[in-house]
């Protein structure tokens, strides 16, 4: 049975005020009084055309209810673009899987919404999405997975042009891509979220199914993510290119590679980020899997020849920009790789160690404790930065880290290199 792709699909659901971190708060669609109530056909009958003509129908400010009840078969493409939409969302939902075998969800959906104006939304629901892993559970991913033959993909993909607060409950299993990817969308909050995508197949000390990001921002503002609980092989959190003011409370990452700002630089183009808090997170290794805890990673600053199939075998790198004003608070390592991470030489052949175009300046450590695993020596934190802009501001405060779980713990120990004079405090090593 052919695997589905291009599900699209904003969900809002009106409720009683709620705090958010923005004031004054967007108002709610303007409700014309239509409502789409969506019967299941049953006996594994496609409901993709009654769904997509219900969104039609009730566009532009109505309801759409899916009764918990109900048990939706999707069979082929659903790719709606809805604006002001109210989504009363309880029923299951039924696709199929890489290999024909069905997998059931209570919420699904994909890419993108166009033209959304303010919406205030609240939680629904435990969700899922997504589609079994079937590809070979060990590092590294080729372009054969399933999820990107051409192009497509199946997870969870908020965009925009949308300014809304959403407020959901959400349980993402077994993306085999990023969960839930923010791009251009503004003034968006997610609360009490749940990703899973796991290898359980893999061997001791393996856990990577790349790409399966929790929860991703690109050319986004004012995003706030609380109270979030991942599992899988790839980075908890990212915040990519061009995002600005994200904050970030109450994480749990379990596995995986940790809380990323990054990758930036990648490409020829402006890579900022600013206005980054994450808060209170607890790293903990899955099956000695976990690599980073809390990191910042851009590319060198030339054009390097990748192999890796996500530069597409093409030459990557050397675009520009800042990375500032970034706070990570209270974390609580239990096995990491590393704690505090900058490292500016992603996609380096060897040749091009320290080129980096992004500066990277004021980013606060603050409270880190715990202990590593397979950390070289007595390494708990490195900052590596660029000659072409040694970063600076760089603060460790209130570390209380141990290379391992049977050592002491005492403040970051580790090196630092392309940085600024004194730019660097509370890191002990060479260069610092």
């Amino acid at each position: 049975m052919k695997f589905f792709t291009r599900i699209s699909l904003l969900f809002v659901f009106i409720t009683s005020t709620i705090s958010t971190p923005w004031d004054p708060a967007p108002k709610g669609p303007a409700n014309h009084g239509k409502t789409c109530i969506v019967q299941a056909l049953g006996d594994q009958k496609d409901d993709t055309p009654q769904i997509l003509k219900a969104f039609e129908e009730c566009n532009n400010g109505g309801i759409i209810v899916f009764p918990e009840d109900q048990n939706y078969w999707i069979g082929t493409k659903l790719n709606p673009v809805i604006k002001d939409v109210t989504i009363e969302w309880k029923g299951t939902w039924t696709t199929i899987s890489i290999t024909g075998e069905t997998v059931r969800t209570q919420l699904l959906f994909k890419t993108i919404v166009q033209a959304s104006s303010s919406a205030e939304s609240a939680s629904t629901s435990m969700a899922t999405a997504g589609v079994a892993l079937t590809e070979t559970e060990t590092p590294g991913t080729t372009p054969s997975k399933p999820s990107l033959n051409q192009g497509d993909q199946c997870h969870l993909y908020f965009g925009t042009p949308a300014t809304f607060l959403s407020k959901t409950a959400l349980f993402v299993k077994d993306s085999p891509l990023w969960a839930l990817n923010i791009m251009n969308g503004t003034n968006m909050w997610f609360d009490h979220i749940t990703c899973n995508s796991t290898a359980l197949n893999a061997p001791y000390g393996v856990n990577w199914v790349q790409n399966t990001d929790g929860f991703d921002t690109m050319d986004a503002n004012n995003i706030a993510l609380t109270n979030m609980w991942y599992q899988g092989g790839d980075d908890c959190i990212a915040i990519k290119p061009r995002s600005y003011n994200i904050y970030v409370q109450n994480i749990t990452c379990h596995g995986g590679n940790g809380i990323a700002i990054g990758s930036l630089g990648q490409y020829l183009e402006d890579s900022s980020v600013e206005n980054v808090t994450v808060k209170d997170a607890n790293i903990i290794s899955y099956n000695n899997d976990m690599h980073n805890s809390a990191y910042i990673k851009t590319y060198v600053g030339a054009l390097v020849p990748q192999s890796g199939y996500e530069s597409a075998g093409l030459p990557r790198g050397g675009g520009w920009g800042v990375v500032r004003n970034i706070l990570f608070q209270n974390f609580k390592i239990r096995g990491a790789g590393i704690g505090p991470n900058i490292n500016q030489d992603s996609g380096n052949n060897g040749s091009f160690s320290g080129t980096s175009k992004m500066l990277v300046s004021d980013v606060r450590f603050v409270d880190f404790e715990g202990y590593m695993t397979g950390a070289k020596g007595n390494r708990t934190a490195v900052v590596s930065c660029s000659t072409v802009h040694p970063c600076y501001g760089i603060e460790l405060d209130g570390m209380k880290l141990a290379s391992s779980e049977n050592v002491t713990e005492v403040g970051a120990q580790g090196t630092c290199s392309y940085v600024e004079e004194g730019g660097v405090k509370g890191l002990t090593g060479a260069g610092c």
